[in-house]
């Protein structure tokens, strides 16, 4: 019994293969990997058996299995887990495997793929690198048959870490536990074969006729995520995911998040034809997805074409990019819900021009429902009839390639006829707004030498300060941008305070009210994170900027915008002096539906 809860029941096939088998539903085999036995499923045995009827084996030669021969093959241990479903009368189950069990659970898949629904892989390995399978190798060549004490705590190092995290502690002892109870000559075979199995399925995973999924932790430095992609590549339906910050035994030391992973790979196909392709993740937050989409700095474009009433038709989009040079390719998408759809789903021919810095207006008329949005610019049409805007940065005039559904978006592969592009500066969009990077940092460098520069630098949710003796804070700051050896510039006081910073965005300009001929400009940036020194730099959580003694009121009032402006994610510039100003928000009301091609 495994708890209070939950009853499982363990016996033996007539080959003397032991299993584990508890709840009802759709039959799954866990495979455990080498040196452990099939209780090491237990966290995923107490989390699926309400919906699934699991059952774990005792590969040959753990557990109270047989040994398997004296020098088996990947096709012996799938045979048993074959006479296991054989003797249980089950037709068809999805493969769990772990490891030495991943290896095995694929075998079973190639070897007889009308047993296997679907095969998911734990923490596999897959054409290990040269200095990993020396290792090995070396491991599996020590190895008596007598048991090593040793060794065993050596595996727990390297699964878990040396020392193992205090949260670790648990699953770890778990693990070690299975370590010290399994046959020693059963685990030096299977180790042997384990470590020589590496690359039994590099021609044959692309046969691989089911579902496979293959998924590792990202510290997990044996079974590495290079491996499972590379195994996902060469099967037709493999995918690959990497859990953050797991290692070796994830599905013990995570399992809740493991376990929330099989189960999703485990029922995709059921979600899937249950809402007839409709979102299958309940758990997927999309405003979040856009929201993460908008991070990715883009220009603007408004793309044109004829209608089929010879009328003008246009939408704003930054859904653009190259597609090929030879030949000339390009893209942008479409929303299926955008008014102006069906006339470029069946469009011959359309124009992407690219904005410039002072179109942001064209671009909000564009992005919304007008009833004749051409009229507010002007245009010529191009070399296929489409709209080319006057005083666009770059307009590429195609001919339509291909149309491809994706998702709820069109996207329209354009082969390019005629182009033409200019040195004006482009307008920009990030995170639901419109940026101008015309202010650019070499512009800053030649201004006179009374221009007080300095930076807002967050790294990970903290601000980089520096602090005085008198234990004030103040931002890094220097006169004009500078450079390196310029001691009294920005740019030096990095260099002194060996500071990796990289500016972005301006942030405020503002005019000293005491001193008429200094300028104040502040960037926001972000930097690596220093090594401990005594060089005074400080690394201060956004959220206790506000305790923070700060002598400049200036300074204090921009800091008190930066951290609201954090929470809103919506970012200004403020102009005016240290007195008096305002805050230019970056527009969003117009632009709002630019990730989109929402209108047209």
């Amino acid at each position: 019994m495994a708890d209070a809860a939950l009853e499982w029941t363990r016996a033996a096939a007539p080959d003397g293969t032991s299993f584990i088998r508890a709840g009802s539903g759709a039959p799954v085999l866990f495979i455990h990997g080498v040196g452990m036995n099939a209780a090491i499923w237990q966290p995923q045995i107490e989390r699926m058996a309400g919906r699934f009827d699991l059952i774990a084996i005792d590969m040959l030669g753990h557990g109270q299995s047989p040994l398997p021969p004296e020098t088996p093959e990947l096709a012996d241990y799938a045979k048993q887990a074959i006479h296991l479903l054989d003797h249980l009368g089950l037709k068809s189950v999805t493969v769990v495997g772990h490891s030495m069990g991943a290896l095995v659970g694929q075998e079973l898949a190639l070897l007889a793929p009308e047993r296997v629904d679907r095969v998911a892989s734990l923490n596999p390995v897959f054409r290990r690198p040269p200095e990993l399978a020396k290792a090995v190798r070396e491991r599996a060549a020590a190895l008596t048959g007598h048991g090593d004490t040793a060794g065993a705590a050596r595996t727990i190092a390297r699964w878990f870490g040396d020392p193992v995290p205090a949260e670790l502690t648990v699953a770890a002892e778990k693990t070690a536990a299975a370590l010290g109870e399994v046959d020693p000559e059963g685990y030096a075979r299977t180790y042997r074969l384990f470590a020589r199995a590496d690359g039994d399925h590099a021609e044959r995973l692309p046969t691989l006729a089911v579902p496979a999924l293959f998924i590792t932790g990202s510290e997990d430095r044996n079974s590495s995520p290079a491996m499972s992609a590379a195994m996902a590549r060469l099967a037709p339906q493999g995918r690959c995911t990497v859990l953050s910050g797991q290692r070796h035994m994830m599905a013990v030391a995570a399992p809740d998040l493991t376990t929330r992973h099989i189960v999703d790979f485990l029922t995709d196909g059921e979600v899937a034809a249950q809402s007839n392709g409709a979102d299958a993740g309940a758990g997927f937050d999309s405003g979040e997805f856009r929201r993460a989409l908008g991070s990715f700095l883009t220009g603007v474009t408004i793309v044109t074409t004829i209608g089929p009433e010879s009328e003008p038709r246009g939408f704003t989009a930054n859904s653009f990019t190259s597609v090929s040079l030879d030949p000339p390719l390009v893209l942008v998408c479409i929303a299926h819900k955008a008014l102006g759809h069906p006339v470029f789903a069946t469009a011959k021919s359309f124009a992407i021009n690219i904005l410039n810095e002072s179109q942001k207006a064209a671009s909000g008329i564009f992005a919304s429902k007008a009833a004749d949005k051409f009229a507010t610019v002007d245009w010529r049409p191009g070399r296929t009839g489409s709209p080319v805007l006057d005083g666009s940065v770059a307009c590429f005039d195609c001919d339509m390639e291909r149309l491809v559904d994706a998702g709820d978006h069109s996207i329209l592969i354009g082969r390019v006829r005629d182009f033409q592009h200019n040195a004006a500066q482009p307008l920009g969009y990030c995170r639901g707004a419109y940026v101008t990077p015309g202010l650019s940092q070499e512009a800053l460098a030649a201004a006179q030498p009374g221009t007080d520069v300095g930076a807002i630098l967050e790294n990970g949710g903290r601000i980089l300060f520096l602090e005085a003796t008198d234990g004030s804070f103040e931002l890094p700051r220097g006169r004009g941008l500078g450079s390196a050896s310029d001691g009294k510039s920005l740019k030096g006081l990095f260099a002194a305070k060996a500071i990796e910073a990289q500016l972005g965005f301006l942030y405020a300009v503002w005019d000293d009210a005491g001193d008429a001929s200094r300028t104040h400009v502040y960037y926001r940036g972000t930097f690596d994170v220093p090594a401990p020194s005594d060089r005074g730099i400080r690394l201060i959580d956004i959220d206790a900027i506000g305790d923070l003694k700060i002598a400049d009121p200036a300074i204090r009032s921009m800091l008190a915008r930066y951290v609201r402006e954090c929470t809103e994610d919506a970012f200004g510039i403020y102009v005016g002096n240290e007195v008096e100003g305002e805050v230019r928000p970056l527009a969003r009301s117009d632009a709002a539906s630019l990730n989109q091609g929402d209108q047209g």
